[in-house]
Formats: structure tokens, C-alpha cells, sequence
């Protein structure tokens, strides 16, 4: 388990401080995660990579000469947010472009895919990549739909050696594709991780047995079977990622491929190097010939006790991509020339918007403070329930949903609170508070309550008392947004579940004149239907989805935080009966 930490809130924001001081010869810190020591040469495409806190050496040790410009690092599992990706790319840029690559998971892709629109607005030319390396998480005709897990790093090696060469930014994406559609993983896992702060872990295997094909954000395994010898793991990781080979490659005879046999976080190197014994005996009797192999913690997952092993299969390009030197803290290889001089300009400091804010109406004003009543509730709320969330996400997902929301609504209320002391009507203090949950909770929730307090926000205004209809409409904005920005649908087993019935029902009431706090009564109740009823759905979103009969039974952590909110919120509104809003 995690024994060393101080707030468990605060403990990825700790270890990257830690890391840095640790690395100045490598990296220097920016807001949001840290970049190379020196600058990236002028006119080369800059590669930043990302994910959440809890995978070192992924991210931030994959930074520097020949391997990442730059990493920005998300809370423990949670990716970081649209805006601490930006930041990072900015101080990456080299005036070529700039590549974004991370896991495939959904929170990483409206993050990564937020910031890039925001770079390109910018007139930073901007790409994405997804790595998809997983073949436990979706079958080879789903390959889309794959989880990113320790093929991240030979993708990203190979895009940030073709941009050391100079190659323009789509070519430099075309080799991460190539790269990708040429990588394939698998794991095992003998026990769960347990997160900062935690009491225990999030998934547990029996005495004896293990779990197969595990992600690495705690995730359980999609099955399980009797605990094997070093040989037998070595003969499954072995046989089941040969038995999917890449379109191109026709079989492993006579073929070259990178191999990687990664541990987890608590198996150690020496048992790492006696399962690697019977691999590498059984990939030449296959007839592959193996290039440069990596034992090794390259993509972690806290404390957890597995391996998983990765081959990318190598055309000649890939192979001089996969050899070439590179010097980051975490991963070395070959050797460069003499480095760029150290930059000692200070930490970037977070760029945000002109803090002084439109000025709301007298009526704007006293709604505003009934905002700042609902978020009490909705953090109360929360802080209430972040044990009850993160157990309910463990069943089938990471355990992050409780701490995520904690993070979020926080980190709402307090810029909430400080526009409104600014002057700010509910409009703006709601588009505040939005922006400051994306960017402090990062993760899936994180983008989707940015989204859904900010439709809210825009659809108040500042100007007049907001009426039934508009905080209605507000609602329903939100529930588009959220299905817009998160692609779900009532039925895949998310807050779409609730968000849905929960607008619909409260424009329907408010069409028929009931009062605001009635009308919310009456969607309230809907929410919480709603939310039970997802115990009988099997997930088609998200990580929870690739172990979806696990979850039958529970209901979805998102939906039910949301039916909890909204019954915290219908509180509120009937303590203000006859006021502002």
C-alpha cells in the first residue's frame, strides 16, 4: 500500500515537486507538469505526452532528449486538465507544432482534444494521438476502443525520435500511427494497488489466484485462474500476444520486435528478470528476433503487484526510431551530444483570464449568492459520500470518482466564492466555478462538470433574477453538452443515465408553471430513480466498460454522485423559497 504521504489530496502535486528537485538536470517545472531542461530546438515538432499521477516513470520521467518535449501530469488516475495540458505544450513549443499523446482513456481524449482546439485557436498547430495497445480491452476488430497501458512507450519513443530528426508535425503523427497499429500488451496481476489515504486496495485476487488482462489504473483483470509458475506467465503473456499479430506482419519467423517486459509497481526486478528468461526463450523459438529489450517499472500503477508484457513489431524505420539515443530520468539509451545550456527562468505561472469580472445586477448579485449556497451543498454532498463513490467506482473502474468530485467541487466552490466577492452576478460566478472544477479534477468528471456548470452559467447570465424556465433550459443545455463532449447515451451506464430524465423532467415541470424548488423536488426524484436503475445496466463507456458484468449489481458512481447533488441542491432552493432564484 501507499504508507508515505502527507494529504492525500495534495500527493501528485508533491511527487512532482519531489521528482523535480530530483531532475533539474532533465526537466524544469511548468504549470501543469514540467518540460525539458532546455528549450526545444527551434522549427522541431514538440511531443508532450500525459495521464494521471500514480504510472512513474510515466509521465514525467519520459521527459527529455530524445524521447518527450514535455509531460503534463493529472491527479492520481485522473488526466490532467485541458488547461494544464496547454500550458505545458506552450512551453514545449518550438514554432513546429505540437503533438499530444496519452493512454486511450476517456478522460485523457476530452482533455487532450480540449486543449488541442484551444492551441489551434491559439495559432499553435496542434495534433492528437491515442495509444491503443491493450488487447484484453477490446477485441482486434474493436482496436479503437483499447486501453493505452506500457505500449505508451515505445509509441512515444518512436514519435519523439522522428521528431528529433526534424520531420514535420503530420509525418511525425504518421509514425506514432504507425507505431501504434505495430504494438500490442497484455498483463497479469497478483494483487490490486491502493491509493493515497486509502485503507486497502482496489481490487483483491484470491490466495492462489491471478487476475488476467488488468489495466493500470487498479482496474481488476477481465478474469481470473490458478496462480502460475514464472515459466507459465511467461508461456501465457507470451502465447496470448502472438496469437494477435499486426495486419502486416505475416507471422513472428524471421520478424523484429521491441520488447517490453514491464512490472507494475511491487514485483520486483529479480522476478522480473526470471519470467524475462522464458520469454525470451520462447519469442526465438518463435523465430523473432528481439531488439533492445526493457526489464523494467516503465509504466506503473502504485503498488501494484504485476506484470505485463509489450512487443512492437519493427519495419527498418521503427527499429532506428526504437534504438536511437535518448536521455530522459527514467529511460536511457545510447548517448547524445552535449546538452542544451539549462533554462533558470522561474516555474510558468498559471495563465488565467483578467480577474476582474463583468459586473452582475443588484438581482444577478443576490442569485449569485444562492449559487454559492448550492455549492456548499453540492461539496458538503460530496465530501459526505467520497468513501461510498470510490467504492462503488472500484467495482468496475479505478476508485477515483469519490476524490475526483472532492478535488472538483472544492475547487469550485472556492473560485465560486471569489468571483462573487469580485461583484459577479450567478452567471459568471457559475462559469468560474466551472473552469476551476475542469482544471483542479481533471479525469471524465472533471470535463463534464466544467461543461454542465458552465451551460448552466451561460444560460443565467448576470443580468436579470433567473426565472424557472431559464434555470430549466440552463439544465438541459447542460444534459446536451454532456452528451456532446462524452459521446454516452441514456442506457451506457453513466450520469447520462440521470442527467438525462433529470433536465427533461424539470422542463416539464417548469413548462406547467410549478415553482423552481418543486420542479427540482420532482426532477430530483427522477435523478434518483434514475441512478438506481443503472445497477441493472452494463457499462458501454468509459474503464468500467471492458469488466461490465462486474458492475451488474452496482449502480454507476457518476449517476449516483449526480441524484445525490441534485436532491443537496433541491435543499438549498427550498430554504430560498420566494428569493432571487
Amino acid at each position: 500500500m501507499t504508507r508515505l504521504f502527507n494529504d492525500p489530496t495534495a500527493f501528485a502535486d508533491e511527487a512532482l515537486d519531489g521528482f523535480v528537485a530530483a531532475h533539474r538536470r532533465w526537466v524544469r517545472p511548468v504549470t501543469g507538469g514540467v518540460v525539458r531542461a532546455g528549450a526545444t530546438p527551434a522549427g522541431q515538432v514538440a511531443v508532450v505526452i500525459g495521464g494521471g499521477s500514480g504510472h512513474y516513470p510515466a509521465f514525467s520521467g519520459l521527459v527529455g532528449r530524445g524521447l518527450a518535449h514535455g509531460a503534463a501530469v493529472g491527479n492520481v488516475f485522473a488526466s490532467p486538465s485541458a488547461q494544464q495540458i496547454r500550458s505545458v505544450a506552450r512551453a514545449a513549443h518550438g514554432g513546429a507544432g505540437v503533438l499530444l499523446m496519452y493512454g486511450n482513456y476517456a478522460g485523457d481524449v476530452l482533455h487532450f482534444g480540449q486543449a488541442a482546439e484551444r492551441l489551434t485557436g491559439e495559432g499553435v498547430e496542434a495534433r492528437t494521438f491515442a495509444v491503443t495497445d491493450d488487447i484484453s480491452s477490446a477485441g482486434p476488430e474493436e482496436t479503437a476502443k483499447r486501453r493505452g497501458i506500457a505500449g505508451d512507450l515505445p509509441v512515444f519513443k518512436a514519435a519523439a525520435a522522428a521528431a528529433e530528426r526534424g520531420l514535420p508535425l503530420d509525418d511525425v503523427l504518421a509514425v506514432a500511427e504507425r507505431a501504434n497499429a505495430r504494438t500490442r500488451s497484455f498483463g497479469i496481476a497478483f494483487s490490486g494497488c491502493t491509493l493515497p489515504g486509502a485503507d486497502h486496495p482496489l481490487f483483491t485476487v484470491a490466495q492462489a489466484r491471478m487476475a488476467v488482462g488488468l489495466g493500470i489504473h487498479g482496474e481488476p483483470g477481465i478474469g481470473e485462474e490458478p496462480l502460475p509458475t514464472a515459466d507459465e506467465a511467461a508461456r501465457l503473456l507470451v502465447t496470448s500476444l502472438l496469437a494477435e499479430l499486426p495486419d502486416d506482419v505475416e507471422g513472428p519467423d524471421r520478424q523484429r520486435a521491441a520488447v517490453i517486459l514491464n512490472g507494475l509497481g511491487s514485483v520486483k526486478y529479480e522476478e522480473l528478470f526470471v519470467v524475462y528468461r522464458t520469454v525470451a526463450e520462447l519469442l526465438t523459438d518463435a523465430g523473432v528476433e528481439i531488439v533492445d529489450p526493457e526489464v523494467g517499472e516503465l509504466v506503473t500503477s502504485f503498488d501494484m503487484a504485476g506484470i505485463s508484457l509489450t512487443l512492437t513489431w519493427l519495419d527498418d524505420d521503427l527499429e532506428a526510431l526504437w534504438r536511437a539515443p535518448a536521455d530522459a530520468p527514467a529511460f536511457r539509451k545510447g548517448a547524445l551530444g552535449t546538452p542544451e545550456p539549462v533554462r533558470a527562468e522561474p516555474v510558468i505561472a498559471e495563465e488565467t483570464d483578467d480577474l476582474a469580472v463583468p459586473e452582475g445586477s443588484d438581482a444577478s448579485r443576490r442569485a449569485a449568492a444562492v449559487v454559492l449556497d448550492a455549492l456548499d451543498a453540492l461539496a458538503a454532498t460530496v465530501d459526505a459520500h467520497v468513501g461510498e463513490l470510490g467504492r462503488i467506482d472500484a467495482v468496475a473502474g479505478d476508485g477515483d470518482h469519490g476524490i475526483g468530485m472532492q478535488r472538483g467541487s472544492t475547487a469550485a466552490r472556492r473560485a465560486a466564492v471569489d468571483t462573487h466577492a469580485l461583484g459577479a452576478g450567478a452567471g459568471t460566478v457559475l462559469v468560474r466555478a466551472a473552469d476551476a472544477w475542469a482544471d483542479k479534477a481533471g479525469g471524465t468528471s472533471g470535463a463534464l462538470w466544467g461543461s454542465m456548470l458552465r451551460a448552466i452559467g451561460t444560460a443565467l447570465g448576470d443580468e436579470d433574477a433567473p426565472t424557472a424556465a431559464r434555470v430549466a433550459d440552463g439544465v438541459r443545455q447542460a444534459s446536451a453538452a454532456v452528451r456532446r463532449l462524452g459521446g454516452a447515451e441514456v442506457g451506457d451506464k453513466t450520469m447520462v443515465d440521470v442527467l438525462v430524465p433529470f433536465a427533461d423532467t424539470l422542463a416539464a415541470a417548469t413548462a406547467e408553471g410549478v415553482p423552481l424548488a418543486d420542479a427540482w423536488d420532482r426532477a430530483a426524484g427522477a435523478a434518483e430513480a434514475a441512478a438506481a436503475a443503472t445497477a441493472d445496466l452494463l457499462p458501454r463507456k468509459g474503464r468500467a466498460r471492458p469488466h461490465a458484468e462486474k458492475s451488474l449489481g452496482t449502480p454507476d458512481a457518476g449517476a449516483h454522485s449526480l441524484s445525490l447533488i441534485t436532491r443537496a441542491v433541491h435543499g438549498v432552493l427550498n430554504d430560498h423559497i420566494g428569493e432571487a432564484i
